[in-house]
C-alpha cells in the first residue's frame, strides 16, 4: 500500500508574515559611500528597555556586563569582482560567488591552483554570449581566462585557468580582482577599501561580503573589553552575496534563504558551555552561526550524521523541530561527535532565518550595522530586539546616523 508522505508546515504565524511589515524609508543621502577614517569613532545606537541613547563605538564596553563573552566572524573578505574586456571594448565583470570544482569547501577552493570553476554573477552578460575571455597583468605575468559553461536564472558556472598556474586562486583574486563593495555603494572600488572593507581581525578568506558589525572594532576597543572583564572568541562564517538579496515575495514563507559556510572551533564549543554570563554576537553573521549550533546539536541527539562530516541547517529547521533539549545538552552532543570523529573543528553550512518567532538558544546581545529595509537581516533584528527596532532606526534617522555596510552601528538587548 502507498503511503503519502506528508511534509511538516511551517506554522502560519511564521510563514505569513508580511514583508511590508519590515520596512522603512531609507533616503539615499543617508548611505554610508566611504567609512569613517577612525573606525571606532563611528556612532553607537543603544537600544535598553525603553531607553534609546546615542554613544560613540569607543564605547562600547560600557553597556556590557563583566563577565560577557563577545563572539566576533573573523572571515576575510577576497576581492571577488574580477573585470574583463573584450576585444570590442565591452567591459565584463564576473563576481565570484561560490566555488564548485574540484571542492566545494571555499576556503579550501582558494588554495587550488588552476584550474577551478565557480559560481558567478556577470555584469553585462548580454555582451558575452561565447568565446574565451582574458586578461593579461604584463608586471606580475599574469594571464587569467575565463570560460562560459552554463547559465542558470542570473547566475553562471564559469571555469578560470591561468598562468602561472602554480599560483592559488585565491592569489589570482588578491592580484587581479577588485573589492566587492554592495551593490547599493554605487561608486568604484578603490585601492582603500581593500583594508577599510576588512576588519582588523579578519583572518581566514572566503567572504563576498564584509561581515560589518566587525569593521568598527580596534585594538583600543579590544583593550576596553579586556579591562572590564569581557573575553572574546572567534568563529568563521563566510558571507555570501545572498546577504543582499532581496525579499521579493510577499510573505516570509515565500523567500528562499540563502546558504553560507561556517567553520567552528572545538575550544568556542567548550567555552560555551561552560560560560555563565551573557552572550554578546557581533554581527547578524556571527548570530546565525551560533544560533544554528543549538539546532545542530538537536539533529545530533535525534540520530543526525553529517555527510563527509559537513554539518547542514536548513532554513526552516528550528520552526519545524518538535524536540528542545537544554542549550548545554545541545552544544555537548556536537563536542561528543567531535570526539567521535577525530574531529578540532566542526564544519557546515547553514540557511537559517530568523525571524519574529524565531525562539532564540544562545545570543543576548547583538552589535550589528543598520539593514536595508524589507531585508531578512532587519527581520532578524526585529526577531531579537521586538518592536522597539522601529523605534531605534526612527532615532537613527532623526539623529543622523549612517546606514549599512560603512555606516554606525546599534547595541539591542534580547526582548
Amino acid at each position: 500500500m502507498h503511503v503519502e508522505k506528508i511534509e511538516p508546515k511551517i506554522p502560519h504565524h511564521i510563514s505569513g508574515l508580511k514583508i511590508d511589515d519590515y520596512t522603512y524609508e531609507l533616503p539615499a543621502t543617508r548611505i554610508a559611500s566611504y567609512p569613517l577614517e577612525q573606525r571606532d569613532q563611528s556612532k553607537l545606537l543603544v537600544s535598553a528597555g525603553e531607553s534609546i541613547s546615542e554613544a560613540r563605538f569607543s564605547e562600547l564596553a560600557d553597556f556590557l556586563e563583566p563577565g560577557s563573552l563577545m563572539v566576533l566572524n573573523n572571515t576575510r573578505v577576497v576581492q571577488a569582482r574580477l573585470e574583463f574586456f573584450k576585444e570590442t571594448g565591452a567591459r565584463i565583470e564576473i563576481f565570484c560567488l561560490e566555488p564548485l570544482t574540484p571542492v566545494t569547501d571555499v576556503q579550501q577552493a582558494l588554495g587550488h591552483s588552476s584550474p577551478v570553476t565557480w559560481q558567478c554573477l556577470v555584469g553585462n552578460a548580454k555582451k558575452w554570449k561565447a568565446g574565451q575571455l582574458s586578461l593579461e597583468n604584463k608586471a606580475s605575468r599574469l594571464k587569467l581566462s575565463a570560460d562560459m559553461l552554463s547559465r542558470k536564472g542570473e547566475e553562471f558556472e564559469i571555469a578560470f585557468s591561468w598562468e602561472p598556474a602554480s599560483l592559488s586562486f585565491g592569489q589570482i583574486l588578491e592580484q587581479a580582482g577588485k573589492t566587492p563593495l554592495p551593490p547599493y555603494i554605487t561608486r568604484d572600488a578603490s585601492e582603500s577599501d581593500k583594508k577599510a572593507y576588512q576588519t582588523v581581525f579578519a583572518k581566514d578568506d572566503g567572504s563576498v561580503a564584509a561581515p560589518t558589525a566587525g569593521l568598527h572594532f580596534t585594538p583600543a576597543v579590544f583593550d576596553a573589553l579586556q579591562q572590564k572583564d569581557i573575553g572574546h572568541r572567534f568563529l568563521t562564517l563566510h558571507v555570501g552575496a545572498g546577504t543582499f538579496k532581496p525579499v521579493s515575495s510577499d510573505t516570509i514563507g515565500g523567500h528562499q534563504m540563502h546558504r553560507e559556510q561556517f567553520l567552528v572551533q572545538r575550544d568556542l564549543l567548550e567555552d560555551l558551555v561552560q560560560h555563565q554570563g551573557k552572550i554578546v554576537s557581533v554581527g547578524t553573521t556571527s548570530m546565525r552561526t551560533l544560533e544554528s549550533l543549538y539546532w545542530l546539536g538537536v539533529k545530533i541527539l535525534n540520530g543526525y550524521h553529517a555527510e563527509n562530516g559537513f554539518a547542514c541547517i536548513d532554513q526552516w529547521e528550528p520552526y519545524l523541530t518538535g524536540s528542545r533539549p537544554g542549550l548545554k545538552e545541545s552544544l555537548v552532543a556536537i563536542l561528543q561527535y567531535l570526539h567521535r570523529h577525530g574531529l578540532e573543528n566542526l564544519r557546515g553550512e547553514t540557511a537559517l532565518i530568523i525571524v519574529p518567532g524565531y525562539t532564540f538558544k544562545l545570543v543576548d546581545v547583538l552589535v550589528t550595522n543598520f539593514h536595508q529595509p524589507r531585508s531578512t537581516l532587519l527581520m532578524l533584528v526585529a526577531a531579537f530586539a521586538g518592536p522597539v527596532w522601529k523605534e531605534a532606526y526612527e532615532f537613527a534617522l532623526k539623529n543622523d546616523f549612517r546606514f549599512l555596510s560603512y555606516g554606525d552601528s546599534c547595541l539591542f538587548f534580547r526582548k
